[in-house]
């Protein structure tokens, strides 16, 4: 079983954002020593808590500060970029890195729909449509071989077809499933932010996955909130300020800085927040080594997933390397 690391480059306990940018560089460089597969930052904007606005920029500097694990982008956000750029970026990535990068994709925005205007500057309407012909853009870019009447045919992006990063399609509902599956694509499902359909949605990628050039199997990921520690006491204690995030984003509260762990642990939970916590009970995988390792063979076993990939939300630096520590224990990641 393969475990990677996601990371939203969060500001937590009122870091400095240079402070936040120096932790996920740590944390990348002490999961490439203890043997996660991949590391990808996601892409968020107009967030004042959130650094992740370039994942390119920062796969850069993670790449060039480690050795072995693959980086990432997790993902590049298709509405918000050109496709030519996306390809330019990238290639160049591989070239300087080869083989240990990797471009992940979704089809949201990533941020409200002014902001993805002016990242576009373009006021039209985003269509379903419009999304598909820009991520087809993107592998035809990677592949150069748009059909010879196209105008795009005369474009080069880059130096050879060869510079194309593995390629995975992000989701977390059906549309980027089957995507993934039709296209022949790796597929990492969001199990954080919509787990009850992860175990039907990384079935149906598996049933219906046609090889292609990119795959000739299917390989699917399961992203989800791990919080490990030596007892299920202490885990469930640095869980709390996680937990009340994601009660804050789903009541709407989302100009709040993350919580800090005293903060989530004095917090009284009101009527409505109780409800939403119990709700949001299946994005977290929170225990002892044992008891997690347990769930995530068990979501192994429901989904056919090749990897698991851990949303970072631990607010406590020490704890939080402490954690990756005991997963990488726990599952050999050394060997």
């Amino acid at each position: 079983m393969k475990l990677s690391i996601l990371d939203l480059a969060t500001i937590y306990n009122n870091e400095t954002p240079e402070e936040t940018l120096r932790n996920s560089t740590e944390l990348v460089q002490l999961a490439d020593k203890l043997g996660y597969t991949r590391y990808w930052f996601a892409e968020h904007h107009n967030t004042a808590y959130q650094m992740s606005t370039s994942p390119d920029i920062l796969v850069a500097h993670a790449a060039a500060l480690t050795k072995n694990i693959r980086i990432g982008s997790g993902g590049i956000m298709i509405p918000n970029h050109s496709p030519l750029k996306v390809v330019e970026n990238f290639s160049l990535l591989e070239a300087l890195h080869p083989g240990r990068i990797d471009l992940g994709m979704g089809r949201a925005s990533g941020t409200d729909g002014l902001t993805n205007a002016v990242l576009r500057n373009n006021n039209e309407p985003l269509t379903g449509e419009m999304i598909m012909s820009q991520l087809m853009q993107i592998l035809a870019f990677f592949d150069q071989d748009f059909p010879e009447a196209h105008p795009y045919n005369k474009i080069t992006p880059s130096a050879s077809k060869s510079l194309r990063p593995d390629i995975f399609m992000l989701g977390s509902s059906d549309g980027g499933m089957s995507i993934a599956s039709q296209l022949g694509l790796g597929f990492a499902f969001a199990g954080q932010i919509n787990p009850s359909i992860a175990v039907p949605m990384l079935k149906a990628y598996r049933k219906n996955f046609k090889p292609s050039k990119y795959l000739n199997k299917p390989y699917s990921m399961l992203a989800m909130i791990v919080v490990c520690a030596e007892t299920d006491e202490e885990a469930k204690e640095i869980a709390h300020p996680a937990e009340l995030q994601w009660v804050r984003w789903m009541t709407g509260q989302y100009k709040l800085p993350p919580p800090t762990l005293k903060e989530a642990r004095e917090h009284v939970y009101t009527d409505e927040e109780k409800q939403v916590r119990k709700e949001n009970k299946d994005k977290f995988i929170i225990g002892n080594p044992e008891r997690v390792k347990e769930q995530i063979l068990q979501y192994q076993k429901e989904t056919e997933i090749d990897e698991l990939i851990i949303a970072n939300m631990i607010t406590d630096k020490p704890a939080r390397h402490k954690s990756y520590e005991l997963l990488a224990e726990a599952f050999n990641l050394q060997q």
